[in-house]
């Protein structure tokens, strides 16, 4: 066998993989998200059942968190009700920076089919959302599909001065 030998004195030193600090940090984000579950009916149980053995949301690096200060991405699964706006307000403001919020499921997008005085016509109006599934109930496979659309989302963001300072502060 044929040895090969690499020259690095030749291309000025040592092997280096350039790159932007932000490709990095947001390939460690994107494929790292710990989701906090908000599953309010229906939805919840598909949202449940993506965790489990057979749909394997952790080969993603997706992991399901119950506190809002270890998660950066919710997942808000089924009806809104004006009672829950205030919490899920309140959990959205302690999710650290940046954070990004799932809309799961019709009634969560728009209220669905409960046009009511007591329902919430889609989470969008109490706070952001970056990404609606559609569907009653959405299955597994869209919650994965829309995982994997977020993971492209942040890959092609650009991380500002602000996040990364503020973030080693």
């Amino acid at each position: 066998m044929a040895q090969h030998k690499i020259n690095y004195t030749q291309n000025g030193g040592l092997p280096v993989a350039l790159t932007s600090i932000d490709k990095i940090v947001n390939w460690g984000r994107s494929n790292s998200l710990w989701a906090m579950t908000y599953g309010l009916a229906c939805c919840g149980i598909e949202m449940m059942a993506s965790g489990a053995s057979r749909y394997d949301f952790d080969r993603f690096g997706t992991i399901f968190r119950a506190s809002p200060r270890q998660s950066d991405v919710m997942i808000v699964a089924g009806t809104l009700t004006k009672k829950h706006a205030e919490f899920i307000k309140r959990l959205y403001d302690q999710m650290t920076e940046p954070k990004w919020v799932i809309s799961m499921g019709s009634c969560a997008n728009t209220g669905g089919m409960f046009n009511t005085y007591a329902t919430v016509q889609g989470v969008d109006r109490i706070i952001p959302v970056d990404l609606y599934l559609p569907g009653c109930a959405p299955r597994p496979e869209t919650l994965q599909y829309g995982v994997m659309l977020l993971q492209k989302k942040i890959r092609a963001n650009k991380a500002s001065r602000a996040q990364v300072a503020k973030r080693l502060m």
